[in-house]
């Protein structure tokens, strides 16, 4: 079992149900990248209905900490309604990741102005 891609998409399932509304848009975002990553739709749907606690990322690279916190913000502009409680839930995750709360602003409002890798730079270069 891959338990960094269970981690993401646990997290990203969390996200999505932070608005007390479950799209079918984040839904499918979640199933593609889980099909991506080789991850069994079946376990996709095991924790759709049975979320996991969030834990602790202490052993994530610095790439896994970017993805989580990438696909967050890419799955919070999705279906185009941002919701305070979608944006604090992404607040959290980056700061459990170790970065500072303002980089969801950030990524909220750069995200598609660059380029994965240079926003990655960026991320870390001001955020941490």
């Amino acid at each position: 079992m891959d338990i960094i891609t269970r981690k993401q998409l646990n997290i990203l399932i969390q996200l999505a149900v932070a608005d007390k509304h479950f799209s079918s848009v984040e839904r499918e975002k979640i199933f593609e990248l889980a099909r991506v990553k080789g991850f069994p739709q079946q376990e996709v749907k095991d924790l759709i209905v049975n979320p996991e606690p969030i834990g602790s990322f202490g052993a994530l690279s610095d790439s896994q900490k970017f993805e989580y916190l990438y696909t967050c913000i890419e799955l919070m502009l999705l279906d185009k309604k941002i919701f305070e409680s979608e944006i604090k839930f992404c607040k959290d995750v980056a700061i459990k990741l170790g970065f500072k709360q303002d980089v969801v602003k950030f990524l909220q409002e750069e995200i598609y102005e660059h380029k994965k890798e240079k926003l990655k730079e960026l991320l870390f270069e001001r955020y941490t």
